[in-house]
C-alpha cells in the first residue's frame, strides 16, 4: 500500500493534504485534520470544547467532540459530498484539540472559552466548534461579537434558549436571551429554525417552528434565513436536538417532531452564499446514542460548514482569474 498513509493527524506534511489513512485505524482528529495549536497558515480551526456542566436534563456532552471527530473519519478521504471536491486541497484546516477547562471550577469556564476562542478568531481564521452543551456557545459568540459587532444568529435547535438569565448563570438553556439583551447579537436579523417547545420571550427573533420546517422546501426555509440575516455577518449554531430523535438519539434534551438530518442538510447546502463568521455543533452525547447515528449527524454538519468554506474558495479564485 505505498499511497497510503497512517495518524495524519499527526504525520501531515502540509496543512491542505488529503489523509488515506484506513477508516477504522489512526489518529482521530477531526477529518484527519493536523493536530496542532499552531495557527500560522490556518484558514480554518476545529475546536472541541468538552463541557457539559449547564445541561437540564440528561448530562454527557462533554464526550461530543470526541464522538464527532470518530465519525468524521468515515469521510476524511474521498471527495466530500456534495461539494464532489476533496475539501482540503486548497483549505487549510487544523484540529486544534480541545479547550483545557477545570471541572471543579465552573464560573471559570465562560472566560477561558472566550479566551482562547478570541485567540484564534484574531489570527483571521474562520473557528467552527464542537460542544459540550449549548451553554459553550455564549462565550463564543462574545469573541465573535468583539470582532464583528453584534452578529445575525442562525440557530438551528428545538428549543429558544431564551429563558430568564441573571447574567451569572451557568446555563444552556438562556444563552440566546442574554446575547440578545447584551447586544451580542442583532435579534432583527437572527432566526432559529427548527424550535419545538416553548420559552416566555422569543427577544426579537423570527422563529421557524417545527411544524413549519416539515411543511417548508429546503430552499423555503434556506430563503427565509438568508432574507432575514440579510447580509450581516452570521453565526451559525446547530444544536443536534434540532433533527427528530429518530434520526439524533444521542443528545440531552430530545423533542420528538424534528426535521430529519436529510431535510436540514439540504437547507445547509442552500446557504453557500451567507457571511458565516463562525460556526458550531453543539450537545452531541454519545451515551444516549446508537450505532453513532448521531456523532454522524454532528460530524456532516460540521464537514458541511467546511464544505461551503471551500467552495465560497474556489469561486472566489475563479472570479479573480
Amino acid at each position: 500500500m505505498p499511497s497510503k498513509s497512517i495518524d495524519h493527524a499527526f504525520t501531515a506534511r502540509a496543512l491542505t493534504s488529503a489523509a488515506t489513512d484506513p477508516t477504522h485505524a489512526g489518529a482521530l482528529s477531526f477529518m484527519r485534520r493536523r493536530y496542532t495549536k499552531n495557527l500560522n497558515g490556518a484558514e480554518a480551526v476545529v475546536w472541541g470544547i468538552p463541557f457539559d456542566a449547564a445541561v437540564s436534563n440528561r448530562p454527557g456532552a462533554r464526550f461530543g467532540p470526541q464522538a464527532i471527530r470518530r465519525a468524521s473519519a468515515i469521510f476524511d478521504n474521498d471527495p466530500q459530498y456534495p461539494f464532489q471536491r476533496d475539501l482540503f486541497a486548497n483549505l487549510a484546516v487544523i484540529d486544534y484539540g480541545d479547550c483545557l477547562l477545570d471541572y471543579g471550577n465552573h464560573q471559570k469556564t465562560p472566560a477561558t472559552i472566550e479566551r482562547e476562542a478570541a485567540k484564534i478568531i484574531k489570527s483571521g481564521a474562520f473557528l467552527l466548534s464542537l460542544g459540550g452543551d449549548h451553554f459553550v456557545t455564549w462565550p463564543i459568540l462574545k469573541a465573535h461579537a468583539a470582532k464583528h459587532g453584534p452578529v445575525a444568529l442562525v440557530q438551528f435547535d428545538a428549543h429558544q434558549d431564551t429563558w430568564y438569565d441573571d447574567g451569572k448563570r451557568i446555563d444552556h438553556g438562556s444563552f440566546v436571551g442574554r446575547a440578545a439583551h447584551d447586544g451580542v447579537i442583532d435579534p432583527a436579523h437572527s432566526i432559529q429554525v427548527g424550535i419545538r417547545t416553548h420559552a416566555p420571550d422569543d427577544c426579537g427573533l423570527k422563529i421557524v417552528y417545527g411544524y413549519e420546517v416539515e411543511e417548508l422546501s429546503a430552499a423555503e426555509i434556506a430563503k427565509q434565513i438568508i432574507m432575514r440575516t440579510a447580509g450581516r455577518p452570521i453565526y451559525l449554531t446547530f444544536d443536534i436536538d434540532c433533527l427528530d430523535p429518530a434520526f439524533a438519539p444521542g443528545t440531552g434534551t430530545p423533542v420528538a417532531g424534528g426535521p430529519s438530518s436529510a431535510k436540514i442538510l439540504s437547507v445547509l447546502r442552500h446557504l453557500t452564499e451567507l457571511n458565516i463568521v463562525g460556526a458550531d455543533v453543539v450537545e452531541v452525547a454519545p451515551a444516549y446514542d446508537h450505532a453513532d447515528v448521531t456523532a454522524i449527524a454532528g460530524a456532516t454538519i460540521a464537514m458541511y460548514y467546511l464544505g461551503i468554506l471551500a467552495e465560497k474558495k474556489s469561486k472566489a479564485a475563479k472570479l479573480a482569474i
